[in-house]
């Protein structure tokens, strides 16, 4: 399944395909959004020369990291190969960015890790989390009891 779609990065376009049952995100949308770079292929290029770490990601992978790949993104002059990378390897990259708009993504990952600690403590906390999301997406408490229970599936939009 192959399926393409535009995210909202506080109001601009972050380009994102589902490839091999995942997310993938162009990684020059990402570094211009975040740095305000005029030429955010080359600013990754500076990035990955400048931390050897990086550039191995980058490259080869790791045990936590698949490497970017060229995807087909649909642009205004038709379908292009551009580099994107999964949700995991753009986290990455966002923390290595030493821009100070990086800045909230990494407290937004420092509380997440967080928070994902304190479940791990104290899985009730998860399931507290689980139910308050689900109500805020407007399921009703049947269908959240249910679907904690293990007998309902949650509503699928395409």
């Amino acid at each position: 399944m192959e399926n393409t779609q535009i995210s909202l990065f506080k109001g601009r376009k972050v380009r994102k395909i589902f490839y091999k049952k995942e997310w993938w995100f162009v990684i020059n949308d990402v570094i211009e959004i975040i740095t305000g770079s005029a030429d955010p292929a080359q600013y990754f290029k500076r990035m990955k020369y400048r931390s050897s770490e990086l550039f191995r990601i980058s490259t080869k992978g790791g045990k936590q990291f698949a490497p970017p790949v060229m995807l087909g993104i649909v642009t205004s002059g038709g379908k292009q190969k551009m580099y994107c990378w999964n949700t995991a390897g753009i986290l990455r990259l966002i923390q290595s960015i030493p821009s100070s708009k990086a800045e909230p993504f990494r407290i937004w990952l420092a509380n997440v890790g967080y928070e994902r600690m304190q479940e791990i403590e104290d899985p009730e906390l998860a399931t507290k989390r689980t139910r308050l999301l689900y109500k805020g997406k407007g399921y009703s408490d049947d269908w959240i009891r249910e679907k904690n229970a293990g007998h309902c599936y949650p509503r699928r939009t395409n």
